[in-house]
This record gives C-alpha cells, sequence and structure tokens, in this order.
C-alpha cells in the first residue's frame, strides 16, 4: 500500500488508485422532520414534503443489499472497505439552542469527513439533523488514528445553527423555479454568514488545489474557513447559477482524471471561474443527460446523480448500471466503466461518490 507500513491516510484527490475507503450503511435510516435548512431543498412536487420517520425496512434492506454488493466489487479489485456504525437515528436530539425530531442515517460518507492528504477533517454540517452523524465515523477514525502516527484527525468547529444561522421564509410555496433560478444566480442562498458552513461533499479535490461550492450547505464563511485551516492549499469559491438547489456539487463538477471533468449542462460552471481551468489545461465537457426523468421515491437527489460516479483509478469509474448514456459516454472517452447497480440506495443520501469518502489513494 506504501513504502511506509504505517501510513493509512493519504488522498489528495479524486482519481489516483484508490487503495482504501469507506462505504455507507442504510441501516436504521430517517427522514428527518423539516427544517431550515432542508426545507427549500425538496421541491414543490417532491413526494418528500411533509414526510418524515424512519425508512421502510423493505427499503432499508434492498438498499444495504446495493451497498454490501458494490463494498464487495471494491473488495474484489484488492481495495479495503471500511463501513460506519450505525447509532440510533431515529430519536430526539437537543443541543443548549434547539430540538429536532430525528437524525439522518449515515449513507453518504463524502457529505461528513473530507479527507486532505492525511487528515481527516469532519465538516460542520448545516443540517440540525446531521448534527451528529459524525458519531457513526469516530471508531474507524480512532483506529486510523492509533494506526497511523501520521494521520490527523481534526474537527471543524460546531455550529450553534440557531435561527441567525438561516434566512428567514427562503422557503415560499409562491416561489417559482424561475425566481429560485434568479435567487441563486445572485448568491442568494437560505445559509446566512453567521458562522462557518460547510459540508465535506461540497468540496472537490485536485492535489494542491480544493475547489468548494458556495450554495446552500455550504457558506463563504465556511469557505474562509477551509482556506485558513489549509495554508498549503489554493482554494477556489465556485458556484452553478442554472442548479435552483445548490447542495452539493458532485451531481454537477465531476473530475475523471487529471485534465478532464465533466459538468452538468444545465448547471453551467460561469465562464470567468472556468479560466482556472482553461489555463492549467483542464477540458470540460458535458456531462451525458441521466437516463431517468424523475429520482426514485422519497429521494432527496436530482436525476443528475446519473454523474455521481467514484472513480477507483485513471482508466476505471464506476457508473451506476441503470445511467446507460453515463455509460456510454465514459466508455468512448476511454475509461473501462464498471455498471453498479444502486438506484435503490439513491434515496439513502446520494449516489456511488457519495456513498464512499476516501481512506487512501495512491
Amino acid at each position: 500500500m506504501s513504502n511506509n507500513p504505517k501510513t493509512v491516510v493519504n488522498s489528495w484527490n479524486e482519481w489516483d488508485p484508490l487503495k482504501h475507503v469507506i462505504v455507507g450503511r442504510a441501516d436504521g435510516c430517517c427522514i428527518p422532520p423539516s427544517e431550515p435548512a432542508s426545507d427549500p431543498k425538496i421541491p414543490i412536487d417532491s413526494d418528500m414534503r411533509g414526510v418524515h420517520g424512519p425508512r421502510s425496512v423493505e427499503t432499508v434492506a434492498k438498499a444495504n443489499l446495493q451497498l454490501d454488493a458494490f463494498a464487495k466489487l471494491l473488495e474484489n479489485r484488492g481495495i479495503k472497505v471500511d463501513r460506519p456504525t450505525p447509532i440510533t437515528f431515529n430519536q430526539e436530539i437537543r443541543t443548549p439552542d434547539w430540538q429536532h425530531g430525528s437524525m439522518f442515517g449515515c449513507m453518504p460518507p463524502r457529505d461528513v469527513i473530507l479527507t486532505v492528504g492525511n487528515e481527516m477533517l469532519e465538516a460542520t454540517m448545516s443540517y440540525r439533523s446531521r448534527w451528529f452523524e459524525y458519531l457513526c465515523y469516530r471508531p474507524l477514525i480512532k483506529t486510523y488514528f492509533d494506526q497511523d502516527p501520521g494521520m490527523r484527525h481534526e474537527s471543524a468547529p460546531k455550529p450553534r445553527l440557531t435561527g441567525s444561522s438561516y434566512k428567514d421564509n427562503y422557503l415560499s410555496d409562491s416561489i417559482s423555479i424561475e425566481e429560485r433560478l434568479e435567487m441563486v444566480a445572485k448568491k442568494n442562498f437560505v445559509t446566512t454568514e453567521e458562522e462557518p458552513l460547510f459540508d465535506a461533499a461540497d468540496v472537490l479535490r485536485f492535489g494542491k488545489d480544493l475547489v468548494v461550492q458556495h450554495g446552500f450547505t455550504t457558506n463563504l464563511k465556511g469557505i474562509n474557513w477551509l482556506n485558513r485551516h489549509f495554508p498549503d492549499h489554493r482554494v477556489h469559491s465556485v458556484n452553478f447559477p442554472g442548479d435552483p438547489y445548490p447542495i452539493h456539487i458532485d451531481a454537477t463538477f465531476t473530475p475523471l482524471r487529471s485534465g478532464l471533468l465533466i459538468n452538468n449542462p444545465e448547471r453551467a460552471l460561469p465562464e470567468e471561474q472556468k479560466k482556472i481551468f482553461a489555463k492549467n489545461g483542464w477540458e470540460i465537457l458535458d456531462a451525458a443527460r441521466p437516463a431517468h426523468n424523475k429520482p426514485p421515491p422519497l429521494c432527496y437527489s436530482s436525476v443528475w446523480l446519473s454523474m455521481n460516479v467514484l472513480v477507483i483509478d485513471p482508466k476505471t469509474v464506476c457508473v451506476e448500471a441503470s445511467e446507460v448514456n453515463q455509460l456510454e459516454q465514459l466508455d468512448k472517452l476511454g475509461f473501462n466503466v464498471l455498471p453498479i447497480p444502486f438506484r435503490d440506495a439513491y434515496p439513502f443520501g446520494g449516489g456511488l461518490h457519495c456513498s464512499t469518502t476516501d481512506v487512501y489513494r495512491e
């Protein structure tokens, strides 16, 4: 794995050969009650509106079947796979500032843990329901810390998430999709600049460059905190005006190998922000259209999980098996494409990239 057998944690980008990864679990996952951070994320016509409580036993079993099969496939390719430890998500949680009816789950590790070099950083999170989610990963991180003398375990300052962290009346059934797009184009998001907020899934790693989406879950103060925390990195803020619900970057902007990215054609990177990629010789292609017209039932994410792929080395990429257009595009780009049935796992927090977080890449 490394010349130094004690090196456990080391990952600098999204495409080098993957050797060790965390894959999430669906056990005990809940749809939490509404809260200021989640309300604007759920479109008016979504079947998620007004629904909360534990996910059904049947859907959990189906999701775990696909997550376990994905983990097994990775292991069969020589990749070490660890899994988080679920806690009891279906319980009321509270801090001195607020209380909330339940937690969420531990299916998308990518949202919570950011691996940069030899550091694993616990993100702030901007949902109250996900405030305690880091606990699912603590047993693994403790093991890595004990085994690897060079590993750094860091936690960003836990936010208070009081009402002042969110804009009042940001969610309104009277706001049309056109008005919502106008709001996000002006960078008018649900979160305020009260305190640093970021989800790990808003960060893409390009070696010494970190590309961070400014949107619903990550504010400018969060990006500024990352900039100060990683003084040896260049931190670039990006935004995608075509996305009415800008939550995480990895169904919008996906690096496939050094020099090649795909971008959601409905959420194009502004021309001004493209310059840094062009200047460094990166090609940005429009991602293939999704194969589905709508997401699975009770799914937070958009149909563009089609481009939420996991690169396991610069020539090999995992794509959801029914996303035939994305499979074909990557095949034509010269990749060895591994079709992974994963649509039953989508409602639990996202696609193949979301469901993992790196521990070690060569």
